[in-house]
């Protein structure tokens, strides 16, 4: 069994109906799909789905891009949707993005260390989004004391992965590992120990070759498991065991 532990149904809504997604998941045995939300709308559109489809769990959270939302009023209703609830697993995804920048980055600073408190406060997970923003992203973790950590579709180096894996943080790996001239996320995916590595898909983004170019779903997520299994030279069952306990260790479904 396999575990996608970062999907937009919602936007992946847009190629396919949702029902025919999570089928074709099941068919590949991709039996589990946390389901992330980026804005207060999608993340209530994404809890609907958790509640829809037995096995679809829900992250609720602000993306780096919306932080200007972030406010009180958002603060308080993402934590009503995400109290005592079942289907909520993690807050995300949170964190900074200094690649777009389509918020100030104290902005993002700010929304990313309001969001982190309040994970704590309802004791979930926290996925982060990083990109271009290593440095900030570790120094908030360590300064907000966050120890439930993912990072989602890693991009960070060697360096940075050490300093994660001593944190007890998790690597989140995604389609670019299945790409031709990803040598550096394969060293990554290499050095990862086993223990700390999950996989997800980011769809509808991300698609895995041989299928780049085209919408992603989860049912691709043993795509990626495979090329996984030949980087470290495992059986592909062993991947799927294991980045599947991971994923149901960390996000306690």
């Amino acid at each position: 069994m396999f575990i996608d532990t970062h999907a937009h149904l919602d936007l992946c809504s847009k190629n396919s109906p949702i029902e025919q997604i999570v089928e074709r998941a099941k068919e590949k045995d991709v039996n589990i799909i946390i389901d992330i939300g980026i804005d207060l709308d999608s993340c209530r559109r994404t809890l609907d789905n958790s509640f829809r489809y037995q096995n679809v769990y829900s992250a609720l959270g602000i993306h780096p891009h919306e932080a200007g939302s972030v406010d009180a009023y958002v603060l308080k209703e993402i934590k009503g949707l995400a109290k005592n609830n079942k289907k909520v697993v993690a807050i995300g995804e949170i964190g900074l993005d200094y690649y777009r920048n389509l918020s100030s980055r104290e902005t993002q600073q700010t929304a990313f260390r309001k969001q982190i408190e309040m994970a704590k406060e309802l004791e979930l997970p926290i996925i982060v989004h990083d990109r271009d923003a290593h440095s900030d992203c570790l120094r908030i973790l360590k300064e907000e004391t966050a120890e439930k950590v993912v990072f989602h579709c890693f991009s960070g180096d060697s360096n940075m992965l050490k300093d994660c894996i001593e944190r007890g943080y998790f690597i989140s790996i995604a389609g670019p590992v299945t790409f031709q001239n990803a040598d550096k996320l394969k060293d990554i995916a290499a050095a990862t120990p086993l223990e700390r590595l999950m996989l997800e898909t980011d769809c509808p983004f991300l698609t895995p070759h041989p299928f780049r170019g085209k919408p992603n779903e989860p049912s691709m997520i043993p795509l990626i498991a495979e090329k996984i299994a030949e980087i470290k030279k495992l059986e592909l069952l062993e991947i799927a065991e294991i980045t599947t306990n991971n994923a149901k260790l960390f996000f306690g479904v």
